[in-house]
């Protein structure tokens, strides 16, 4: 089985969790996902089996759309609805629309961001939660992340406890923690935050239309080939070449080609022969001006 399953994950397992089931469905051992959801959150989970793990990297790197809610009046160890509460302060204001709808304008584009301790984020070789769970907080390293649009999706709503809450759709770059933009949000106004809610509802080309649910999944396994999307499906928004019968000789031997056969200037070009099918992603050489070599083999001479 060669191709990508856009899986609706639940809430209450774990990506990996989620992977082995796929297998076990598939018979397969050749699985990886595109992207980790914590367990709290449900959402678009892309799994790509066989041939198609070769893409995983790039298809985790794609733009990601999430859903999401935002408490504040109080933060959490985990930023989000999980954790142990660390800071409490109600909200003694009224939090209205322009203001919020402000501060969504501030946030959109390049941002930096900390990776909260409560993360697979590695530091001196050791996941950031292993450091968590034994009561140690360490320096962590600053990215750099995109938020493409931010909007607001609900009326701005205050709890019987004194607490605000509002939703909101983002869609950002690979490495963004919504936990984290959610508590900058709440700084922003004043507020201790976290994020209560959160759904992932499009992760690249794949969205929550086209996925099926881990639990629907099982009850139609005879029929689980139905809902694999093929590799050149999955890189259909990448910039594509079709080529000749001698280049696809070359291409299949890993060769470095000219720029003039190719012809495209993009960073990165998937490459297909004559029958529609994907052989490679191509990328400009970064010695030899002029030329082009494999940035991934998605089928060999061998194959």
């Amino acid at each position: 089985m060669n191709g990508v399953l856009p899986l609706w994950k639940p809430r209450g397992m774990t990506s990996f969790a989620a992977v082995q089931e796929v297998k076990k469905i598939f018979w397969t051992k050749r699985a990886g996902h595109t992207g980790t959801l914590d367990p709290d959150v449900d959402g678009v989970l892309p799994i790509c089996l066989g041939r198609a793990t070769k893409i995983v990297e790039y298809l985790t790197a794609d733009r990601k759309t999430y859903e999401g809610e935002v408490t504040l009046g109080y933060s959490t160890t985990t930023e989000d609805q999980s954790g142990e509460i660390v800071e409490k302060k109600l909200v003694d204001r009224i939090i209205k629309e322009e203001e919020v709808l402000r501060i969504f304008q501030e946030l959109t584009g390049e941002i930096k961001q900390i990776p909260p301790m409560f993360s697979a984020v590695k530091v001196k070789g050791k996941r950031l939660y292993e450091y968590a769970r034994e009561g140690i907080t360490v320096e962590r390293p600053e990215r750099i992340v995109t938020i493409y649009n931010l909007e607001l999706l609900s009326p701005i709503e205050k709890t019987e406890e004194g607490y605000v809450r509002f939703r909101f759709r983002a869609t950002c770059s690979k490495g963004t923690y919504i936990r984290t933009l959610s508590v900058t949000i709440g700084e922003k106004l004043g507020f201790p935050a976290h994020m209560s809610l959160l759904t992932r509802t499009a992760s690249g080309v794949f969205s929550k239309e086209n996925c099926i649910p881990l639990e629907e999944l099982k009850l139609q396994e005879e029929q689980r080939d139905k809902y694999i999307i093929s590799v050149e499906d999955a890189l259909k928004e990448y910039p594509k070449k079709i080529i000749g019968l001698d280049t696809e000789q070359k291409v299949l031997n890993g060769a470095i080609l000219p720029f003039s056969i190719i012809n495209m200037d993009e960073p990165l070009i998937a490459l297909y022969n004559q029958q529609g099918k994907c052989l490679a992603l191509y990328e400009k050489h970064p010695k030899r001006h002029g030329m082009m070599k494999p940035a991934k083999m998605l089928v060999s001479v061998d194959s």
